[in-house]
């Protein structure tokens, strides 16, 4: 038999929820107007999410709710109180990126069950294992994984307790998420926190390949790979589309229902997609699935393809058939939307009315009976009715301890009291132990949970600090600095490590004086060569943008930092690195503005970094970018590309946005900024915060020029950070074409 594999829908808004559910979602994925990663959704509110509840778990389809966005220290007030009200409904799920929220959601509010975000860029096993240490029951792994990764990691996941989810039809994203910073440096609009812009949609200048959208994916669809993916062992296949309309949410779940249905009854699968064509969609790859990576996943045309695909099936794509198609789909779609419709307007969101009565007479309990549509009961007091107290029970009064009734799937509609005799009174503390009764029965037999506390964070007491200089080098032709310098150096190791593991093993023996820095991404045979890379070398300390070789440091109790990419943005979430993967030290995002950085608590044995040199990585992308920028004699991506492959480009969009593509050999394909970051105000603006300060010297093409050698650029910095008088305009001078742009950003990120 089959094991049932859950269907999991976007809702992005009541009509798109409504409708996953009549066309027979298993679980629904949504978001509140706060905390969730699509901004340009409609999204839902409390008061909307109670009704959905009830709504969707009378259709057995649970309900997951989203809060995947980086978290500013002034919001978690606000999130704390949310959590407090989610304890008490009966929400399936949340959904999280944050890694402060993470250790929140562990520490305090354990009862919520925790999903991980395809936010957290979950690629290889050490990563599942740091979430599960989190407590975190779900993870979505990253979609640029193939059928065979995914099986992998499937398996890891189950040893480990933990289910996997895949998303298998709508939008690609072209860079890993959670690592995408082209909206953030470009428009101010952060991906990390659901405002992303979709910059990789835009048009630019015709390339030199003459393509006019170069980083434009088509849409994901793995409609045909239900097969491998139920082999692999995956647990949740997770739909796309929080800013699609209710009628792309029925047609696209509905096809998916009818595919699954013939999985589980052993019957002949589908091998026709074209009801999916009838909704918006870029046409559709399965690219990353297949493990075939290449210039079939484009699409140069960010719009909607459906009349161009129904043309094409229909004698091709001339003007004159590609107008007839145009005039077919709004002909099907408008009996869709009809039809859905129709569907949508017979079921509703409202929450279940409450008829209370209350009755008792002087030395005699109080009797509370509840009735919903449903069903009805009766409480009692454990004490008799009293003619003398602080304050005789009125409406008022009832209704004053009852209101939180009102937070329920549940609404009063009415309170009578014509049993109740007048002048009788209870103590508070006893309506408080009836009020928790009747929220028993009201919540499914699940105790009524009392808000709780999360302790404030305090401030470390060191009140000077004296920051040192850390540098960043990713060629051996730089090697010479680190006997140069006084300054710490780091070496960058490549995303495709396993080649030349023996290699760099040797470089790091042979140069006891540089400590090694691991890259964001590290799939499968690199992730299983960083590893034996800690085991064979067991350095003293390192710095790891993946929160999988940070796990296997910290079994192996080697001192770690924090790096960038892994988007610490808050105070909460360098407490959750210290205490709970004891992490030294770590690097604040350089996302956040200069207000948001003064808002991070610096702690006592914990070191805060900072770069204040560096080029600027918008994205990072297993996919090639050069196939639609300068062409490339392959079509498709293979093993030798990663390790060989050494190309720069320049993109420059229609809204005069400039990026470069950088390919180096062992990394892959990574777009620039046009101008490196220099940050030579914060020393100034935010003293004895930050322990050290990083100059990122790695070999990428910009626009940014040096006139000076690494050296001497070096030593200028360390005067900087000593403090030497006019150190910060020699540096301006010396570094041409920098910027510092999201340091600057009034609304950060």
């Amino acid at each position: 038999m089959v094991k049932k594999i859950e269907l999991l829908a976007p809702g992005g808004d009541v009509d798109s929820i409504k409708a996953a559910i009549i066309a027979g979602a298993d679980a629904i994925y949504c978001g509140l107007d706060k905390f969730n990663a699509r901004n340009r959704a409609e999204n839902i509110n409390l008061e909307n999410l109670q009704g959905i509840l009830s709504l969707a778990h009378k259709h057995n389809c649970e309900v997951f709710l989203t809060l995947n966005i980086l978290v500013l220290d002034n919001e978690f007030p606000a999130l704390i109180a949310l959590l407090n009200k989610l304890l008490n409904t009966s929400i399936d799920g949340v959904i999280v990126q944050d890694l402060g929220l993470f250790y929140l959601l562990k520490k305090y509010f354990k009862s919520l069950k925790v999903h991980a975000s395809t936010q957290t860029t979950t690629h290889n096993s050490g990563q599942i294992l740091f979430l599960k240490h989190l407590n975190v029951e779900r993870v979505n792994l990253s979609r640029e994984l193939n059928i065979q990764e995914i099986k992998s990691l499937t398996n890891v996941a189950h040893e480990s307790g933990v289910l996997t989810e895949v998303f298998v039809h709508g939008s690609y994203c072209i860079s890993f998420s959670g690592l995408c910073y082209i909206s953030s440096v470009h428009s101010g609009n952060s991906g990390n926190r659901g405002r992303c812009s979709q910059p990789c949609r835009d048009q630019y200048i015709t390339t030199a390949n003459r393509k006019d959208f170069p980083l434009n994916l088509k849409d994901n669809s793995a409609f045909l790979n239900i097969n491998e993916l139920a082999n692999a062992g995956v647990d949740s296949l997770k739909i796309e589309g929080r800013i699609k309309k209710f009628h792309y949410v029925y047609t696209v779940v509905d096809a998916w229902r009818k595919q699954l249905l013939k999985l589980y009854s052993k019957s002949k699968l589908s091998t026709d997609n074209k009801e999916l064509y009838k909704v918006f969609n870029r046409d559709f790859t399965n690219g990353f699935l297949r493990g075939d990576m290449g210039k079939n996943m484009f699409i140069d045309n960010a719009r909607d393809n459906s009349a161009v695909y129904l043309a094409k099936s229909n004698g091709g794509a001339t003007s004159e058939n590609i107008e007839k198609a145009k005039q077919k789909i709004f002909d099907e779609r408008t009996g869709i939307i009809n039809n859905v419709r129709k569907k949508l307007d017979q079921i509703n969101i409202d929450k279940s009315p409450l008829h209370i009565s209350v009755s008792g007479r002087f030395d005699q309990p109080l009797m509370v009976k509840v009735k919903t549509p449903e069903y009805e009961f009766q409480v009692y007091s454990n004490i008799n009715l009293a003619s003398k107290g602080t304050e005789a029970l009125s409406y008022n009064v009832i209704l004053k301890r009852f209101k939180s009734f009102d937070e329920t799937e549940h609404y009063i509609e009415n309170i009578e009291l014509n049993e109740l005799e007048p002048n009788v009174y209870l103590p508070f503390k006893e309506l408080t132990a009836i009020k928790k009764q009747v929220l028993f029965h009201l919540n499914n037999s699940k105790e009524w949970i009392d808000p709780i506390e999360v302790p404030v964070i305090p401030r470390s007491q060191i009140q000077n600090i004296n920051p040192s200089l850390s540098v960043l080098i990713s060629s051996e032709d730089d090697l010479y600095l680190c006997n140069k310098t006084s300054a710490q150096v780091y070496f960058l190791l490549p995303n495709n490590l396993h080649q030349q593991l023996d290699k760099y093993i040797d470089l790091f023996r042979n140069n006891r004086n540089i400590k090694p820095w691991f890259p964001a991404i590290l799939i499968g045979q690199n992730y299983n060569a960083a590893v034996s890379f800690l085991d064979q070398l067991k350095p003293k300390s390192i710095v790891s943008n993946n929160s999988g070789v940070a796990f296997e440091a910290y079994n192996r109790r080697i001192a770690w930092i924090a790096g960038p990419q892994l988007n610490l943005v808050n105070s909460h979430s360098l407490v959750a690195l210290k205490n709970e993967f004891n992490c030294s030290g770590a690097f604040v995002s350089n996302e956040l503005n200069k207000t948001q950085l003064k808002h991070i608590k610096e702690h006592d044995d914990f070191e805060l970094h900072f770069s204040i040199y560096h080029p600027i990585e918008l994205m990072t992308s297993r996919q090639c970018l050069f196939q639609q920028v300068t062409g490339c004699e392959k079509s498709k991506v293979d093993d030798a590309c990663l390790d060989n492959c050494k190309k720069s480009a320049l993109i420059t969009s229609l809204k005069e946005n400039a990026s470069y593509i950088d390919k180096t050999k062992g990394n892959y394909n990574k777009l620039y900024n046009h101008n490196n970051y220099l940050n030579t105000d914060i020393i100034k603006d935010i003293p004895n915060k930050f322990s050290g300060f990083l100059v990122d010297l790695s070999i990428v093409k910009t626009e940014t020029e040096i006139s000076i050698d690494k050296f001497a650029l070096i030593k200028l910095f360390e005067s900087f950070i000593n403090g030497k008088t006019d150190s910060d305009k020699e540096l301006n001078a010396v570094i041409l074409n920098t910027t510092t742009i999201q340091y600057q950003s009034k609304k950060g990120i």
